[in-house]
């Protein structure tokens, strides 16, 4: 519930600053730190919620922007949510459509009052403010809802940067007003509400967004604004200087992009929970991913294979050891499946990354727990 104890850390690493714990929601606990597969339109590509619930995903995310303008929020909302359009039984989170609409550049135009952009799809006009973005959200029935930002690229000169800051500190506190507000009448009434930290790689403001973030009040904490072209190394300086200033009894979101073994170096920076397009993007162009070593410290414990390379062409090596659908295919048949455009291999694929990275999570948390990260 909103305001309330919601996450329990249970180990903590002697080692790093790598967590353990548990995130309750209305539709179930979650066990930290976890991964969510992108459910953009109400599904991840070319998989269904029981798909899903077979992989053993612990909760799913999707995107305002993408559903506020298809199928619209009534449609949703008459359904009773997000949840049960899509028949998914665990939590959701829905970011606020803010990173979509600042990537539409020429289509935006930003003010205080909010983001005027334009439909990709028709060219509509629409005002996307911090009262539309909990209206749409709350109406969606999310678990975990996100405050409308403004991303801000590594690009800005340091005076937009800090404008931009300052304005989306305004929006975070409209958001929670109009979130609080509207609690009763929402989807789901046990939503929590995550404060978005920006300031690009400056460290200074990062802090200082952090405490007026802090000084606001959330049930969680994203750190947005990274993935967008920086150093691997500045994220992980960020999430540094982050740590010993974000509440330690609140879970951490790092937003967007990560591969495998960075991934393993945020989570060892104190991040709880985070998403990423890259398991299922890369399957669908036949990249798939595979441990190598059981040590996560090492950066080649995995590899990306191309299933199109002719090698695979006989492999007999089962997709999965585990017993359960994927085993029941061959490297070499899934090879085979994408020399012939067939439908059934981008779905495979997508079943092997997600599976690899929710193991990666499984793998991460033992970790933790054995005191080995």
């Amino acid at each position: 519930m909103h305001g309330e104890n919601n996450f329990k850390i249970l180990n903590t690493s002697k080692i790093s600053s790598a967590r353990r714990g548990v995130l309750s929601t209305s539709h179930g606990d979650i066990q930290t730190p976890f991964f969510m597969p992108i459910a953009t339109k109400g599904a991840v590509k070319t998989l269904s919620s029981f798909d899903m619930e077979n992989l053993k995903a612990q909760i799913l995310l999707s995107n305002t922007y993408h559903l506020y303008l298809r199928p619209g929020m009534e449609v949703i909302k008459n359904f009773g949510g997000l949840h049960k359009f899509m028949d998914w039984p665990g939590p959701i989170l829905t970011d606020s459509g803010g990173y979509q609409v600042f990537s539409l550049a020429s289509r935006r135009k930003i003010t205080e009052e909010g983001a005027e952009f334009a439909s990709h799809i028709d060219g509509s006009k629409h005002l996307l403010t911090p009262e539309l973005s909990m209206d749409v959200q709350q109406n969606l029935g999310s678990d975990m809802v996100m405050v409308l930002d403004e991303c801000t690229p590594p690009d800005y000169d340091e005076k937009t940067l800090n404008n931009s800051i300052i304005r989306t500190v305004r929006w975070a506190e409209r958001s929670k007003v109009h979130f609080e507000q509207n609690l009763n009448t929402s989807n789901n009434p046990g939503a929590l509400l995550f404060g978005i930290n920006q300031g690009a790689t400056d460290r200074n403001l990062r802090v200082r967004h952090a405490l007026d973030l802090i000084n606001i009040g959330f049930d969680g904490y994203a750190i947005g604004g990274l993935s967008v072209g920086e150093p691997f190394e500045e994220a992980c300086g960020v999430l540094e200087v982050l740590h010993p200033v974000l509440p330690a009894d609140k879970p951490r979101y790092f937003m967007g992009g990560a591969k495998p073994h960075e991934i393993v170096a945020y989570v060892k920076r104190g991040v709880d929970m985070m998403d990423c397009v890259l398991p299922s993007r890369n399957a669908r162009h036949g990249l798939l991913y595979r441990f190598v070593h059981e040590d996560l410290s090492r950066p080649d414990f995995y590899e990306t294979i191309h299933i199109t390379n002719s090698k695979y062409a006989i492999e007999q090596t089962p997709l999965s050891a585990d017993g359960d659908e994927l085993s029941r295919y061959s490297f070499a048949y899934l090879h085979h499946l994408f020399s012939v455009q067939e439908m059934l291999a981008y779905r495979l694929a997508t079943m092997v990354n997600i599976k690899f990275y929710l193991e990666l999570m499984a793998r991460l948390r033992s970790g933790i727990e054995q005191g080995a990260l």
